[in-house]
């Protein structure tokens, strides 16, 4: 005689909609880091203007592409959101003090890695 023993598993909405929001963090991290690891000749200009040379593009764009992907594996989504805050950090400073643009963009990212940090911590 066996005996089937069935564990039923509820989806929370809540958990749903953070899966969803770091997709779309995801994609738009993908879509910013195309440009930089192509060439693209706006991203050459934009990193000879900052005046560090264009290997900060490639780490720049090499470190949005992993933070993509690690805000999309659960054992990592927590730490890759982390240090994409970090990422969006220095793309605010820079718009703001060297460019003198808006950082409106880069803030509007922060806030939302930063929420999926603060939503991924550990239960207690």
């Amino acid at each position: 005689m066996s005996t089937t023993v069935t564990t039923r598993r509820t989806v929370r909405p809540r958990t749903v909609a953070l899966w969803v929001v770091q997709a779309v963090l995801a994609a738009l991290f993908l879509m910013a880091a195309v440009p930089k690891l192509t060439g693209d000749p706006l991203m050459v200009d934009m990193f000879a203007e900052i005046g560090a040379g264009q290997w900060l593009r490639y780490v720049v764009g090499t470190l949005e592409v992993a933070g993509a992907i690690g805000l999309l594996i659960p054992r990592l989504c927590r730490l890759a959101a982390l240090g994409l805050v970090g990422l969006m950090v220095g793309a605010s400073a820079t718009n703001l003090f060297l460019f003198g643009a808006s950082p409106a963009i880069p803030l509007c990212y922060l806030a939302v890695a930063a929420a999926v940090v603060w939503f991924r911590r550990p239960a207690r």
